[in-house]
């Protein structure tokens, strides 16, 4: 169709699996330091149910969006995730779905950090919902979603926003406060990641 072709490649949109998945990447990331493949990581992680999932097909869904997120991220990331503390591993494991999924990535630039930038103080469903019509008019597959999957995938996303700490329970956006080391590592790509986060850091 000339309209999805007119936008560029399709959305991403499988995030309807876990939410920021802390502990998951904890394990994930420690086995890659030995593993250094993320096939590896994955088969590891499904042949000795090291997510510690309920069902075989439950550990294969965690270990398959696990090693796709970090493997957005780059070896010096990975040893930091592993060293971070609560508040970093969360900026982290955020940059890393933005990464991971074009759409989280750019209503994190374009919503988020537009209003926050604006003094906005809060976020909530109905921007989500404005955010995706505006998308759905380039993106058939937007368009085409269900109610139901629509509602899914907003439902994580907010709750990746609430585990990251950049979001409160009552929608109230908040301030990343970035450490020095973390700022370094997302200034390092171009554009900087810093533009995911509702902070006045410049990101050019």
């Amino acid at each position: 169709m000339a309209r999805a072709a007119s936008c560029g490649s399709r959305y991403a949109l499988s995030f309807t699996s876990g939410s920021l998945l802390m502990h998951e990447a904890l394990v994930a990331a420690s086995v890659h330091l030995h593993e250094r493949s993320w096939e590896g990581v994955r088969r590891r992680l499904e042949a000795e149910n090291l997510l510690q999932a309920r069902t075989v097909a439950t550990g294969q869904r965690l270990a398959r969006e696990i090693t796709q997120r970090l493997a957005t991220l780059d070896d010096a990331e990975l040893v930091l995730l592993v060293d971070s503390t609560a508040s970093e591993r969360g900026y982290i494991l955020w940059a890393a779905a933005c990464r991971r999924y074009r759409l989280i990535g750019e209503f994190a630039e374009e919503v988020l950090r537009e209003r926050f930038l604006l003094l906005n103080p809060t976020l909530g469903h109905d921007e989500f919902d404005s955010f995706l019509r505006g998308k759905a008019i380039w993106h058939e597959e937007v368009a085409e979603l269900k109610d139901s999957t629509l509602r899914k995938l907003r439902s994580n996303l907010f709750r990746m926003l609430t585990e990251a700490g950049l979001l409160s329970d009552a929608g109230e956006i908040l301030p990343a406060v970035l450490s020095a080391r973390l700022t370094a590592t997302l200034h390092f790509r171009k554009p900087s990641d810093i533009r995911f986060f509702p902070t006045a850091g410049g990101w050019q």
